[in-house]
């Protein structure tokens, strides 16, 4: 880890939109991890303003994560279905449907952020969904970063690592947030991290960080045991000072209801993981109306506010990995060395 990105600890903060900024990127940077900052959910001017302040706040090297899925075409019929769905949620929450956005909510990776890592340099570039195509991948590479990128199956460990990165990031079937995947949409396919990790290791000589349901010292090294070159670790950090993590999430992940999570379209329309609630259990984790990613989001923005301004987290993407109960209440920079006292 510290050879290929410069880090004195071989741990990654996992890059978690909605819930963090360069704030606790910066922290884990200090404490000796690779801290990560999320783009996907950024525009330009909300990127630079990110890297602008991650890059005064630390001199240690630091990471920043982008999409690479493809734009959905547009489908009124399909959103306004969803609306209906939702409709009942709406009217309990006094939601306002005029307040619903039009358009994708996330972009891929394009040439205006190739620019922008050409101005700001990162040492590390993760992706999540494959990889950009090949002219934009090579501009990534040209600055000096090196690529990471998401594999759920090994058969997608091979193809990136036949298609230009330097790491592949193991995400086992336990880990909060989007799933990576990108050559099939199958679930059934993908596996927990302690059965994936070794496999990868096996099918492909690049370095090979482990994901999904790490969250104590003992789980890193079970991790290292295993063939992992390092850890990727996301939800540990939820419950951090640093970390933007709203309240009714916070005292979710403190409660019981933590120790239940599932993988649902509902909240963007890809399959990403998060603690079971109320619209969860009445419309089923994956129901067929959900638009496409990530359109299906647009009508839960207004929801989700109006729900979370009573103190509900019913209609919210509570996003968390299967062993959210081991959260803890420190600092980013105590995390991150406590985690890595299970490397050894």
């Amino acid at each position: 880890m510290s050879s290929l990105f410069g880090t004195a600890l071989p741990l990654i903060q996992a890059p978690m939109a909605g819930v963090q900024d360069w704030r606790l990127a910066a922290a884990v940077c200090e404490a000796g991890g690779l801290g990560s900052v999320p783009a996907g959910m950024l525009n330009a001017q909300g990127l630079e303003e990110q890297l602008a302040h991650l890059r005064a706040a630390t001199t240690k090297p630091w990471n920043v994560n982008f999409f690479c899925h493809t734009p959905p075409a547009p489908d009124p019929d399909g959103e306004q279905r969803w609306v209906e769905t939702l409709q009942p949620f709406y009217e309990e929450f006094a939601a306002d449907t005029s307040a619903i956005p039009r358009g994708p909510s996330r972009q891929p990776f394009d040439a205006d952020c190739a620019a922008m890592l050409e101005q700001y340099r990162p040492a590390v570039v993760s992706f999540h969904y494959g990889l950009p195509e090949a002219a934009l991948l090579a501009r990534v590479k040209a600055t000096g970063a090196r690529v990471l990128s998401s594999a759920t199956t090994v058969e997608e460990a091979i193809w990136l690592a036949e298609h230009g990165a330097d790491a592949v990031i193991a995400q086992g079937l336990e880990a909060g947030g989007h799933r990576g995947h990108f050559l099939s949409d199958d679930l059934s396919r993908q596996q927990g991290t302690f059965s994936l990790l070794p496999q990868i290791c096996d099918a492909i000589s690049l370095p090979v960080i482990a994901a999904g349901g790490i969250a104590t010292p003992a789980g890193v090294q079970a991790a290292r045991a295993l063939g992992a070159s390092a850890v990727q670790v996301g939800t540990a950090y939820l419950l951090c000072p640093e970390a933007t993590t709203k309240s009714i999430h916070r005292q979710w992940l403190q409660s019981d209801r933590a120790r239940h999570t599932a993988l649902t379209t509902i909240f963007s329309g890809r399959p990403a993981r998060g603690m079971m609630n109320r619209l969860m259990d009445t419309l089923g984790t994956m129901p067929d109306v959900t638009p496409a990613f990530p359109l299906a989001g647009n009508a839960i923005g207004p929801l989700r506010a109006a729900a979370e301004a009573q103190g509900s987290g019913d209609c919210s993407p509570l996003w968390a990995g299967q062993f959210a109960s081991a959260c803890r209440e420190m600092p980013a920079g105590e995390m991150t060395r406590w985690l890595a006292e299970g490397w050894g």
